[in-house]
């Protein structure tokens, strides 16, 4: 029964020590506690954070649709066999071999 008595007071100590962490208030105070706790963190950090990135998007969708002059790209680049890859680049000088 010796290692049974050791084992219970390691999960004893290490609740306690939790508890002592967590404010040292045990029950539905120490829940009630958490609750007010995170529903404040939410209110006043992460719902504010939230609306301002949303209403950032919004105003730079906005802001894109409304501006007529601005470059949309069409089509991508047609894909070439030369050494510059692409239709409009600039080819390559051939190389003369002494063959």
């Amino acid at each position: 029964m010796a290692p049974a008595r050791g084992w219970s007071r390691a999960v004893g100590n290490t609740r306690s020590f939790v508890g002592n962490a967590l404010g040292g208030v045990r029950g539905w105070s120490n829940l009630a506690s958490w609750v007010v706790a995170g529903s404040l963190a939410y209110y006043l950090w992460v719902k504010p954070a939230r609306e301002l990135q949303k209403e950032q998007e919004e105003r730079a969708a906005l802001a894109a649709a409304s501006d007529p002059y601005r470059y949309v790209e069409k089509r991508k680049p047609i894909p070439d066999p030369q050494d510059t890859g692409l239709i409009y680049g600039k080819k390559k000088e051939p190389t003369k071999s002494d063959d």
